[in-house]
């Protein structure tokens, strides 16, 4: 079926103009007000305003008939057939099949969509770095009631991210919209958000980091084996107690902070007040199988483990985290001189894509760690 595009000017890009020339086919309806366009975005395909655009406005619109996923496929019968033996805690077997099976087939109705995708004749790509991933992000991956299955959204994942992106994808019945949530102004790219994600989370994920400045979800990790140590130099610490302790604490994994305070903050909380003990509380403690969970505290505790609230903590309190703080930066290289790099511009050019990404989730992950020692130093 031949289409005409109905749509501004591109750039000379010969698969992107097959892919809007497909758009149009399928009743993807793009905004006059944008241009899709490789070069002039932070990284390859990107969208930029071509004129101001309000908040609320509808960037474009994509019917669901149009997304690829497990129900869309060629291979849609056969997956439902095949569906017992597919499942997994992520869901995205289904969806890995439909991939597979559509970039590999030249009849395949996504193949303009499927050719825009990068080819990975050498891969560049950390998806095996990290090998215990947050616990919050397990949480997210293992919704229950998801409205939707995993599946590809055309268009929608060509928008580059930010953390504080100007547009935010909707849901609704019969289709999908991005919608603008502040004003574009006129030649300013136009950016979805993939989730609040540190740098390591989207490096992981998607190959690419922010500037520490730039992302608000980014976190840095204080094992909570160095809380212990740090327990241990305590000049009236009771080792044989301590020991019993980290009996009971060792399969805790870390303490998450982020830029405004501790994200895990009732595992702390509590981890501190073991670790504080006498040997007759933690008696009874052990003998109470631990405390009851209070909801009610919660609210009251993230205050404790803010910013603000660790310059208020008890003092044995921001001794432990301080010291367990700075054995953890004692595992990045110098943070002074990540700074200077981070300042030379010149310096930045000359590494290599995975060096640069490697200073930016290191630096971030410092910087935090810094701001938490300064608020705890005594």
């Amino acid at each position: 079926m031949a289409c005409e595009a109905k749509r501004p000017k591109v750039d000379n890009d010969a698969s992107l103009q097959n892919f809007l020339r497909w758009c149009d086919c399928v009743s993807l309806v793009l905004s006059k007000k944008v241009q899709v366009c490789k070069g002039g975005v932070v990284a390859d395909y990107g969208m930029v305003a071509q004129e101001d655009i309000g908040e609320g406005e509808v960037l474009f619109t994509i019917p669901r008939s149009a997304l690829l996923h497990q129900g869309t496929t060629h291979v849609a019968a056969l997956l439902e057939q095949e569906k017992d033996s597919l499942e997994s805690t992520s869901g995205w077997v289904p969806l890995l099949l439909a991939l597979l099976y559509e970039y590999t087939t030249t009849q395949s109705k996504w193949k303009p969509y499927l050719s825009l995708w990068t080819d990975f004749k050498m891969l560049d790509h950390p998806m095996f770095c990290f090998q215990e991933p947050q616990e919050e992000d397990d949480d997210e991956d293992d919704e229950e009631d998801s409205p939707n299955p995993p599946m590809m959204v055309p268009m929608a994942d060509m928008l580059n991210h930010v953390s504080k992106h100007n547009a935010n994808l909707e849901f609704t019945p019969d289709s999908l919209k991005m919608v603008c949530v502040r004003p574009i102004n006129k030649g300013e790219e136009v950016f979805n958000t993939y989730g609040q994600m540190a740098n390591w989370q989207l490096l992981h994920m998607y190959g690419f980091t922010q500037t520490h400045s730039d992302n608000d979800s980014d976190t840095a990790d204080i094992p909570v084996v160095n809380l212990y140590k740090a327990a241990t130099k305590e000049p009236d610490g009771d080792q044989q107690l301590l020991a019993e302790m980290w009996e009971l604490l060792r399969d805790k994994e870390a303490f998450v902070f982020g830029k405004d305070g501790c994200f895990t903050h009732s595992e702390l909380h509590s981890v501190l007040k073991v670790l504080c003990m006498s040997s007759e509380e933690f008696l009874e403690f052990k003998n109470n199988d631990g405390w009851e969970d209070d909801e009610d505290e919660d609210e009251t505790i993230s205050q404790v483990f803010s910013n603000d609230g660790l310059l208020e903590l008890k003092s044995k309190w921001r001794r432990l985290i301080h010291e367990a703080a700075r054995l953890t930066m004692m595992g990045y290289p110098n943070l002074d001189e990540d700074q200077v790099l981070m300042e030379d511009q010149a310096s930045l050019e000359r590494l290599s894509r995975r060096q640069r990404n490697a200073l930016l989730v290191r630096y971030g992950q410092k910087s935090i760690l810094d701001k938490v020692m300064k608020l705890t130093k005594s």
